[in-house]
């Protein structure tokens, strides 16, 4: 599963304020005459629990704590994913209408630097922290089927190891929708794939024959070129108790399916081609 979107489901709550907030009035239940004020300043803060893949491939989850922060600030848009942060530096109207996006993103990868759960696999040996920047840009259309505050984005990032440990590139394309039901319930869909570079592949699928030696595990040297890795799918419930998904306490529940593709799921380290992902949590908008 590609970093991005694993740590965007455990945090996916820190993208339902701003997706909502930009509509000037959302449709139906209580207030809806009461126009949104969607200039202010606002920060969210989240935390919960989540469960998440040990690594990309690993058969076993592991528990983690979640937490995730966004705002906004004079019209900039800014959240965290987990280890990684980005944001929109270009402000959006809040109108219905097409909005282009841009800003830079910077990340930090911890894919097989934990203890993986699973014998073979660790004595491999531990991989070493990724850092990786880069940025992303879209175009986003609110206003889409359900109302005219429902949103649909099409987005691409591209990030680059700066560190070293696989000295690649990720490029991740991905589509959005997200549409507010009433001024206290969200939902959220998206679709992504994430294309690598060849010393991604190398360092986290391939095994040397120094590796199999000392795991038992065949050695592999299948994923040392560029390609498709896998595909994701994810989803967002979220519901305010206090206040709308603006200010106050709410609620939030994620979901999401990940699937590794061609010489990247045939690696000796895969022991699951399909891994699953979710969260639960409480999140509080000021």
């Amino acid at each position: 599963m590609s970093a991005r979107i694993r740590w965007a489901l455990i945090a996916a709550l820190a993208l339902a304020t701003p997706a909502f907030a930009q509509e000037s009035q959302p449709a139906g239940g209580a207030g809806a005459d009461t126009p949104v004020d969607t200039s202010r300043d606002r920060i969210t803060v989240g935390v919960g629990v989540g469960t998440t893949p040990r690594y990309s491939g690993a058969s076993r989850s592991m528990t983690i704590p979640v937490v995730a922060v966004q705002g906004q600030i004079s019209g900039i848009s800014f959240a965290t994913q987990g280890t990684s942060v980005f944001a929109d530096v270009i402000p959006g109207s809040g109108k219905p209408g097409w909005k282009l996006q841009f800003g830079p993103e910077v990340a930090l990868r911890l894919d097989r630097n934990t203890s993986p759960g699973d014998a073979a696999v660790a004595r491999l040996g531990k991989i070493g922290r990724a850092w990786e920047a880069g940025g992303w840009v879209g175009v986003q259309r609110t206003g889409v089927v359900t109302s005219p505050y429902d949103t649909l984005s099409l987005s691409a990032s591209w990030q680059k190891d700066l560190s070293g440990v696989h000295g690649s590139a990720i490029f991740t394309p991905s589509i959005d929708y997200d549409t507010p039901l009433s001024r206290r319930a969200y939902v959220s869909l998206s679709l992504s794939a994430d294309h690598v570079g060849r010393g991604f592949g190398d360092t986290y699928f391939d095994i040397t024959p120094a590796g199999s030696a000392a795991s038992g595990l065949a050695a592999y040297d299948g994923a040392d070129h560029p390609g498709w890795k896998d595909w994701n799918a994810s989803g967002l419930i979220a519901h305010s108790l206090t206040g709308d998904l603006t200010h106050g306490l709410g609620l939030f529940a994620t979901a999401g399916y990940s699937r590794l593709l061609g010489d990247y799921a045939r690696s000796p380290v895969v022991r699951e081609r399909g891994q699953a992902s979710a969260a639960l949590g409480v999140e509080f908008t000021f």
